[in-house]
């Protein structure tokens, strides 16, 4: 009788153990099939926001980004991204003023009705560039993040849509 009450025991604490550390693996949902419209504006908006005070020269700031995945934990949404920014001038059209464009992190969470950022991240520049990089995406989005390095692509077609439509054509 002792050896199985032991047995359950150990049976628990193991069961238990083993419950808390599946908890701990990340949930990768490959895409932006849990981000809606609404969480891509508020990423948008969030990181214009962040950026337009040092591009004050141009007259209007715009974002696009690239989700390669989200993971979701305690109503908290990771999303792995790419993101360009761009400052615009109307006289010079469709050719960014300035802007950059690169790997980051954004956590975000809903705030009564609407989304909020609670978290925004970047890769260090410089000799810690790689090195931060590795520590922000899991490896499967890594690579992604890193064969995108420098290449634009589908987000150079989203930005010059975006910055038609602000100059009416």
């Amino acid at each position: 009788m002792k050896n199985l009450l032991l047995l359950n025991i150990v049976f628990v604490l193991a069961a238990s153990l083993l419950t808390g550390c599946y908890d701990n693996v990340m949930n990768l949902v490959d895409g932006d099939q849990q981000v809606s419209e609404e969480m891509n504006q508020v990423i948008s908006d969030y990181i214009v926001e962040q950026y337009a005070p040092s591009y004050y020269h141009t007259e209007k700031q715009f974002e696009v980004h690239k989700v390669y995945g989200t993971s979701e934990s305690n109503g908290v949404i990771t999303v792995y991204m790419w993101s360009y920014f761009g400052g615009f001038n109307k006289s010079s059209g469709i050719e960014s003023r300035a802007g950059h464009s690169l790997p980051a992190v954004i956590r975000i969470k809903k705030d009564g009705e609407n989304y909020k950022v609670s978290k925004y991240k970047e890769p260090q520049d410089g000799s810690s560039y790689s090195s931060s990089l590795k520590k922000m995406f899991p490896e499967k989005y890594l690579k992604l993040a890193q064969q995108d390095a420098g290449n634009l692509g589908e987000l150079q077609i989203k930005m010059d849509q975006k910055v038609m439509e602000w100059l009416g054509q």
